[in-house]
């Protein structure tokens, strides 16, 4: 009965966090949608660099979003004759393809900011400050709704970097439109530009490597191959424990398959049971084990 009890608590806990990720997702969304508009709009009608890079970053976070909750909605479809994993895996190749769109705006960005420093145009900084100040509210609220979860979940994880990252980028924005209406000197926008790239490499990076990792069924991060075999041998009845291979099924879900050489195939069951509960302790719920005898092993070897 405790057991049960166990069992629908962390089935409502899940659906509760499905749901808010669900909505946390729309709202973020929406807002950017709307501030991207508004921002692209102000930042092509003062001509400013600053604003119209930040708007494409923006707009390349809305795309991530759209991405990201695509990806989390696919990890809940059900699994079919055909995908017999479902689409878990979707949500790595989707982590990839947001940090691809990403590091082609920090190539537009790049482009745009160097020929407005070679041919610089006025803006009007007051302008640029009050937009930006709209940004930092937006970003910083969106980047929020995922706080939580950011450590679950790859896409929730590259959302929340990319939402704080604008944030931190609004803020640069809005310190250059309040330099250059104080100073004049319009430089410090296609500088700010360039700023605006650098920052966006510094948070993509660690999801490209993570993201290109997973979907070459690399090791996931946080897990070591080396403790998770140590914890496997010290499990009571393990003789050894050889071709272990671990991989991601999604951002969430990790997997693993072994071969484990027993004391004694009688206790094959109990250990069974142990070395599942070890392995989902180190973040790798679901693991297919073959189990041999240490004396069949033995025999083997000698023939």
């Amino acid at each position: 009965m405790a057991h049960e009890h166990a069992h629908a608590g962390l089935h409502h806990h899940h659906e509760h966090r499905i749901t808010s990720l669900n909505r946390a997702f729309l709202v973020g969304i929406v807002l950017n949608v709307g501030f991207v508009v508004v921002e692209f709009a102000v930042g092509l009608f003062y001509g400013s660099m600053g604003l119209l890079s930040d708007a494409g970053h923006n707009l390349s976070d809305v795309a991530g979003l759209l991405l990201a909750m695509l990806a989390f909605r696919l990890a809940q479809a059900h699994a079919t004759p055909r995908y017999t994993y479902g689409y878990k895996k979707s949500t790595v190749l989707i982590s990839l393809l947001n940090s691809v769109i990403l590091l082609i705006a920090v190539g537009v960005i790049v482009a745009e900011s160097i020929g407005r420093m070679l041919h610089p145009e006025p803006i009007a900084g007051g302008a640029i400050a009050w937009t930006a100040g709209v940004g930092v509210v937006v970003n910083g609220f969106t980047a929020w709704l995922f706080m939580k979860d950011k450590e679950r979940d790859l896409n929730v994880k590259g959302a929340y970097l990319h939402m704080a990252a604008d944030a931190l980028v609004s803020i640069g924005v809005l310190v250059s439109g309040v330099v250059i209406s104080w100073t004049g000197w319009t430089v410090v926008d296609p500088v700010v530009g360039l700023a605006v790239a650098g920052v966006i490499v510094a948070s993509v990076w660690s999801l490209t490597r993570d993201s290109l990792r997973l979907s070459l069924d690399g090791v996931p991060e946080g897990i070591d191959v080396g403790r998770v075999e140590a914890e496997m041998t010290s499990v009571e009845g393990v003789r050894a424990v050889h071709h272990i291979h671990i991989w991601a099924m999604s951002t969430t879900e990790n997997a693993l398959t072994a071969h484990v050489v027993l004391e004694d195939l009688a206790r094959l069951e109990e250990v069974k049971r142990r070395l599942k509960e070890r392995l989902a302790g180190e973040g790798i719920p679901h693991a297919t084990l073959e189990f041999e005898s240490a004396a069949a092993r033995c025999c083997d070897l000698c023939d």
